[in-house]
């Protein structure tokens, strides 16, 4: 029944060919669209690990699912200047609470290198290599897109009168949750949340370059910045959250909460306040090209003040121009054990005991936003502290936030048709400060990719996957998925 239910919701969304998905590189004045199918089948009773994350949400945790995916983006250059993009993609999702969903609707006009968005897209912000990293701590491609307002400069762009050295990057957004519906059907009976979450967030990156190419190592940092904020909570106690202009500004500066705010966020900060100090060290040579990263993740000003130890992504890729073979190799390690300490000592006598005070910091979690920094209870960060949807209980939040991991990605081509992914992670998880596991829970997963474009299959392309899992974390599960995608010019303008 699954299996014919499936079958006929993808027929609804896939038929009209001319509705597609909107593709992350466009050309200039077309109509381009893009169609897909996935099917997946697992041993377990969950979609093995990488099966399921880093997919923008789009496939179930519940094993033996599939997805039909359409929509259209068109892209239109007025003068050399100005233009405007929009687009929309439809999914049919199977099993899932309500199985027909907008996954992308957005419009935006651009002005050379500033873009003003506004909609649900897939952005993918990070520095990190997007099909081989495990993924950026602050915002990943884990979790649905969240509707937002979004003013960027999304590429590196060269700052005048620097002599071809200096390059920017940055965003700076306003958004919504509309999960409050999936959290009502989903969630165990009196857990308390937040409905209709506001969010913030923006992002500054600076690069030394030299773009004239004489000079081959470069070096990046910046800073990411995210707040949940506003809303209103189920617990009557809390009831609606300040979400004037005037909190607003509260927000985007970082400052204490106004009367009408919870004691907690009047004596700290308004909101759930996260983000992360990204830095890069890179190479360029002619037979190979290599960086060195490190995303040391924050979550309040403990963590800001470097108080949480080595906590954070650390991590190396390095691309082999001459292999075809092995073309990139990615290996990172995850480690949020420290956290600023185990307790949060904010009321103590400072002058008696010197120190900051502060830890406990309890990544993706908050007291008053339960949900944590999730969107349909999928982590927005890094897949690897587990996400809300996993927790058997129907509880809300990041029970399981204390990890160090290991993960290795690696892609190359077997010919020129047949290309590989490879992703292998061991995990180690500690539970958190609050809740500490008594012993240890481990656990191993990967992934292999293997696509194939027919040379006489004009923007057709076919991947199968074989992914896994093993030990106590995630349980033993094997399973295969399969995933078509055809893509095209509807109209050239």
């Amino acid at each position: 029944m699954k299996t014919y239910k499936l079958f006929a919701l993808c027929a609804a969304v896939l038929l009209p060919s001319w509705t597609v998905f909107a593709q992350e590189e466009t050309l200039e004045n077309t109509t381009s669209w893009k169609a897909e199918v996935f099917a997946s089948a697992a041993s377990g009773t969950i979609t093995p690990f990488w099966l399921a994350s880093n997919r923008y949400g789009l496939v179930p945790l519940d094993a033996g699912n599939g997805y039909g995916l359409t929509g259209i983006t068109h892209h239109q250059s007025l003068n050399k200047d100005w233009s405007w993009q929009a687009g929309l993609s439809l999914a049919a999702v199977e099993p899932r609470y309500r199985n027909i969903l907008i996954q992308e609707f957005f419009a935006g006009v651009s002005y050379k290198n500033l873009r003003l968005t506004i909609g649900s897209k897939e952005n993918h912000t990070s520095l990190w290599n997007k099909a081989l990293s495990s993924g950026d701590m602050v915002h990943s491609g884990n979790a649905r897109p969240i509707p937002e307002l979004n003013l960027s400069m999304p590429h590196f762009t060269l700052v005048p009168y620097t002599k071809g050295w200096l390059l920017v990057k940055g965003d700076f957004a306003v958004g919504r949750s509309f999960d409050e519906s999936y959290l009502k059907q989903t969630v165990r009976p009196g857990t308390t949340y937040v409905d209709n979450v506001l969010w913030h967030h923006k992002s500054g990156y600076l690069r030394l370059e030299d773009t004239k190419g004489n000079f081959p190592v470069s070096a990046t940092v910046g800073l990411q910045h995210w707040v949940q904020w506003g809303g209103t909570s189920s617990n009557p106690k809390i009831g609606k959250q300040p979400q004037s202009f005037r909190d607003f500004i509260r927000v985007v500066t970082g400052s204490e909460g106004g009367e009408g705010a919870t004691l907690s966020d009047q004596i700290n900060v308004l909101g759930n306040h996260y983000g992360s100090y990204d830095m890069e060290l890179a190479y360029q040579g002619q037979k190979l090209s290599a960086r060195a990263y490190h995303q040391w993740y924050f979550e309040d000003k403990s963590g800001m003040e470097l108080a949480n130890g080595t906590d954070g992504l650390w991590g190396v890729e390095v691309n082999l121009h001459t292999c075809r073979w092995v073309q990139k190799v990615v290996v990172e390690h995850v480690v949020t054990r420290n956290q600023s300490g185990q307790f949060h000592f904010l009321e103590f006598d400072h002058d008696k005991y010197p120190g900051r005070g502060g830890g406990g910091d309890s990544y993706y979690n908050n007291g008053e936003y339960t949900t944590g920094v999730s969107y349909f209870n999928r982590g927005i960060g890094s897949p690897l502290i587990p996400s809300p949807e996993y927790n058997e209980d129907g509880t809300l939040g990041f029970p399981n936030n204390r990890v160090s991991d290991w993960h290795v990605g690696i892609s190359g081509e077997l010919s020129t048709q047949v290309s590989y992914r490879l992703l292998a992670t061991a995990m180690n998880t500690y539970g958190n400060h609050a809740r500490p596991f008594r012993d240890i829970k481990q656990g191993v997963s990967g992934l292999l990719d293997i696509t194939y474009k027919h040379p006489k299959l004009e923007d057709w392309q076919f991947t199968g996957t074989v992914a896994g899992d093993g030990r106590e974390l995630f349980g033993r599960s094997l399973g295969v998925g399969i995933k078509i995608t055809k893509t095209g010019i509807l109209k050239n303008w």
